[in-house]
């Protein structure tokens, strides 16, 4: 029986240099990078879906076509006359810089008249911090109500909380925001240092804690090159990444992760396992420029 993956987000137009002053175009997003790294990785067996709005313009019809080329199913809502985000990337002394358009983005509209997602029990719902933080208020909470609703009837939820205080109308909006999605999802996959920066955590315990107190039964705190938390009823552990001797890009180095940490769970390793994994994939994709690298 197949089992269907489906992220919900933004993914956008990405400019990058390509030299002589030339810029190459690309698609990339956060959830999205997850979905097309977890299409190379897991089993054949899983369908990886996107679930999005889109303009009808022609960037929005090129990146529905680059899901399908990259085997990922778009779930996509069509508004006429509206376009995909932005994003252009600039180098200055071998350091990336982001610059964004993407205030009428089509994509904040992905909730606006939500009433079910196309998933069924055993299926799994991946959502993240800019997911909800690029929706209006109602929206957001139309589309947790709809989760929690999946969720009901069977379907696992992961959370990446991957904070984003531009995005939100302020901090406390953010954290707020953050939980409430906290409080629809099976598993959360938090990074330690932005938690401790937004949310003040005294250390990656506290962040566990704080998101079994919301309802998670399985957390996942990444801290970049140091150990990982894993955390669940059964109880916790800490795993050690590899060392990397070559960092050359950090770009979804946690959606990688999150990619590789799901589709061992899809081939039914245990959670410690599937962080090992998790970090093996992250530590390959950060020795490459770019979000989107061939494993």
């Amino acid at each position: 029986m197949t089992q269907r993956f489906l992220a919900i987000g933004e993914c956008m137009l990405e400019l990058s240099p390509a030299g002589e002053g030339l810029l190459a175009t690309g698609f990339a997003g956060d959830t999205f990078n997850t979905a097309w790294y977890l299409r190379k990785l897991a089993p054949e067996a899983v369908e990886v879906a996107y679930f999005s709005a889109i303009g009808d313009d022609a960037p929005s019809r090129e990146m529905a076509g680059f899901m399908r080329q990259s085997g990922i199913t778009p779930e996509l809502i069509e508004r006429k006359g509206g376009h995909i985000g932005l994003y252009m990337i600039s180098l200055k002394n071998g350091e990336r810089s982001f610059s964004y358009w993407r205030d009428t983005s089509a994509a904040k509209t992905l909730a606006d008249d939500l009433v079910t997602l196309p998933v069924s029990r055993g299926d799994t719902l991946y959502f993240s911090g800019i997911t909800l933080a690029i929706l209006a208020p109602a929206a957001r909470t139309r589309l947790l109500g709809v989760i929690s609703e999946a969720r009901s009837q069977g379907v696992r939820v992961v959370l990446d909380t991957n904070l984003r205080p531009r995005l939100w109308a302020s901090h406390d909006a953010m954290r707020a925001g953050t939980m409430e999605g906290a409080g629809v999802a099976d598993i959360v996959l938090p990074s330690f240092e932005d938690e401790a920066e937004i949310f003040g955590d005294a250390d990656k315990a506290a962040t566990a804690a704080r998101y079994h107190e919301a309802g998670c039964a399985t957390v996942i705190v990444k801290d970049g090159p140091a150990s990982v938390l894993v955390s669940a009823p059964e109880g916790q552990t800490e795993i050690q990444p590899q060392t990397v001797a070559d960092v050359v890009d950090t770009t979804a180095a946690g959606d990688s992760f999150n990619a590789g940490f799901l589709a061992a769970l899809y081939e039914g390793h245990s959670l410690e396992a599937a962080v090992k994994a998790g970090c093996n994939v992250s530590a390959k994709v950060i020795g490459k420029r770019g979000a989107l690298v061939a494993l």
